[in-house]
C-alpha cells in the first residue's frame, strides 16, 4: 500500500472520539482529544517518515487510551523499593512512621495551630510544635527546626559567623549530594573560611594557631556520609569545646545525618549521637531529619538557648521554616523518641536498620517459596549486604539476606524494566545477571505486591 493511500486509510478524529473505550476514560475531554490527536499523529509520521506500520482504529485508540492514563498518573507516585538501600535518597529518604503519616492527613485538610495559641487566643509561634521534644530526647537548652540539614548549615554560618572568621578542618570541607560543599555555603554566608590541619590530619594546635579576634566560629563537620582511613588523626568535640570557651568563641557541629538512639549495640558503626554532643558543651549541633532520625525532610537544630534565639531571629529562618504538614510528621515522629524501645518498633528506618539477619532471612524465604510456585520464575534465596544509604553510615554493611530472580524468556535486564515500569513500580538490584529483591526494605503489604506483579509477568 503506498503512502498517499495510507494516509487515507488514518481513522478520523471524531470518529476515534466517539468511542466507548476513550469516552470511559476519567479524565478532562481535552486530555482525551489531545491524546487521541497525538496518537494519530504518530501514525502520521511513520507513515510519511518511509514506514508502512500496521494500525487500526482499536491500536491507535489504545494508543491514545495508554497516553490519557500517562497523563493522569500523578508525576510523584509511591514505588516499592526492594533495593536493601534504606534510605534511598532517589525513592525519598526515610518513610514515615505511620503515626506521622496520620499527624499529616488530620492537619492537612483543616485549619490548624500552626501560628495560634489556644490557651490566650493570640498569635503563636510555629517553633513551639517541635522544640519541647527536641530539647526533650537531646537534652539541650533549646532547638528549632528549618526545611533541611543544608538550611540549617546555612542559617546557622550565617547568623554567627557573618563578617567574621569560621574554622574548619581542611579535611571536613565535604561535598554532599547535588554539589553542597561547605565551602560555598561560607562564601554565601558572609563568613570568611579559614581552613586548617591537613586532609588526613588536623590537631588542636591548628585551630590554637588560627584564632584570631576575627574568629567568631570553630566549626566540626562530621563525617557522616564518608570516611577518611589510614593515618588519620581530628579533634575530639570536647577539646574543640574547651578551646572555644578559653576564647569566647562558639563551637558549632554539623552532624550530617544524626542519631537520636545509640545503634552500636545493633551492630551499626559507632555515630555520635546528638544527646553526647550536648553533653559535650558545644554550642550548637544540626542533622537532617530524614535520614538516620526516620522522619520527614528537615534541619534540627539544638543547644545553647542563647545560640538559638539568635537563629530565630535571623531573617533566613523565615524563608527557610517549615510548613504545617512537615511540622506535624516531624512532631509525631520525636515524639516516638520519648520511649526508644516504641521508636525502635515503629519507626521504619530504625526498624530496618536493627532488623536480625535471622528475620530479614526468614522472610526472603518465604518470599521465595511464594515465587516459586508461579510457572516461568525461579527464586533463590542468597546472602547479601544492606545498606543505611542516603549518605549515613558509609562503612556500614549490613548483612541480610536477598532473593534472586531469574524468569524464563527474559533477561535480568527486561525483568528489571517489566518491574519497574509496571504498576505499582518496584526498584530491584541486578547482581551476576539476576534482579535482587531484598525483605528488608519492604513491608508485608509490599510482598504481596511485588508477588502479584511477579505472576502479571509471568502471565498467570
Amino acid at each position: 500500500m503506498d503512502t498517499k493511500t495510507l494516509l487515507r486509510s488514518l481513522p478520523k478524529m471524531d470518529e476515534l472520539l466517539k468511542r466507548d473505550d476513550l469516552a470511559a476514560l476519567d479524565a478532562p475531554r481535552a486530555v482525551v482529544v489531545e491524546a487521541v490527536r497525538d496518537a494519530v499523529e504518530a501514525v502520521r509520521a511513520d507513515v510519511l517518515s518511509g514506514g508502512a506500520p500496521a494500525f487500526s482504529d482499536d491500536s491507535i485508540a489504545a494508543d491514545a487510551a495508554g497516553r490519557v492514563r500517562a497523563r493522569m498518573r500523578a508525576s510523584l507516585h509511591p514505588v516499592v523499593n526492594a533495593t536493601g538501600i534504606i534510605v534511598h535518597t532517589n525513592l525519598g529518604r526515610s518513610r514515615l512512621p505511620d503515626d506521622a503519616m496520620r499527624a499529616v492527613a488530620e492537619v492537612a485538610g483543616s485549619y490548624s495551630t500552626l501560628e495560634y495559641d489556644v490557651a490566650s487566643g493570640e498569635r503563636g509561634s510555629r517553633h513551639v510544635h517541635v522544640e519541647r521534644l527536641i530539647r526533650d530526647v537531646t537534652g539541650a537548652e533549646a532547638a528549632m527546626a528549618v526545611n533541611n540539614n543544608a538550611a540549617a548549615v546555612l542559617l546557622a554560618i550565617s547568623a554567627l559567623a557573618a563578617r567574621k572568621e569560621a574554622i574548619v578542618s581542611r579535611g571536613q570541607l565535604v561535598e554532599i549530594g547535588g554539589s553542597f560543599r561547605i565551602p560555598d555555603i561560607m562564601r554565601q554566608s558572609g563568613a570568611k573560611m579559614v581552613e586548617v590541619g591537613t586532609t588526613n590530619k588536623t590537631h588542636l594546635s591548628d585551630y590554637a594557631a588560627a584564632v584570631t579576634p576575627k574568629t567568631g566560629l570553630l566549626l566540626k563537620v562530621h563525617s557522616s556520609n564518608f570516611r577518611v582511613v589510614g593515618f588519620t588523626e581530628e579533634v575530639a568535640l570536647a577539646d574543640l569545646v574547651a578551646l572555644g570557651a578559653e576564647h569566647g568563641i562558639l563551637v558549632y557541629e554539623d552532624q550530617g545525618s544524626g542519631v537520636l538512639i545509640d545503634l552500636a549495640p545493633f551492630g551499626l558503626p559507632d555515630e555520635p549521637t546528638v544527646r553526647s554532643s550536648i553533653e559535650a558543651g558545644v554550642d550548637l549541633v544540626s542533622i537532617s531529619g530524614d535520614k538516620l532520625l526516620g522522619g520527614p525532610q528537615a534541619g534540627i537544630l539544638a543547644g545553647k538557648k542563647q545560640v538559638i534565639d539568635r537563629l530565630k531571629k535571623h531573617p533566613l529562618a523565615r524563608a527557610l521554616r517549615l510548613d504545617k504538614m512537615t511540622l506535624a510528621a516531624l512532631e509525631a515522629t520525636l515524639r516516638l523518641y520519648l520511649d526508644p524501645e516504641r521508636a525502635l518498633r515503629e519507626i521504619p528506618t530504625l526498624r530496618m536498620l536493627t532488623e536480625s539477619p535471622e528475620s530479614v532471612e526468614a522472610r526472603a524465604k518465604e518470599l521465595a517459596k511464594r515465587i516459586g510456585a508461579i510457572a516461568a520464575l525461579g527464586a533463590a534465596v542468597v546472602p547479601d549486604v544492606s545498606r543505611a544509604g542516603g549518605g549515613a553510615l558509609p562503612l556500614a554493611d549490613i548483612p541480610t539476606s536477598a532473593v534472586a530472580l531469574e524468569c524464563r524468556g527474559m533477561s535480568a535486564n527486561d525483568l528489571e524494566q517489566a518491574l519497574r515500569l509496571g504498576e505499582p513500580t518496584i526498584v530491584a538490584r541486578i547482581r551476576e545477571d539476576r534482579v535482587l529483591l531484598d525483605p528488608r526494605t519492604l513491608s508485608d503489604v509490599e510482598t504481596d505486591l511485588v508477588v502479584a506483579r511477579l505472576a502479571e509477568i509471568a502471565g498467570e
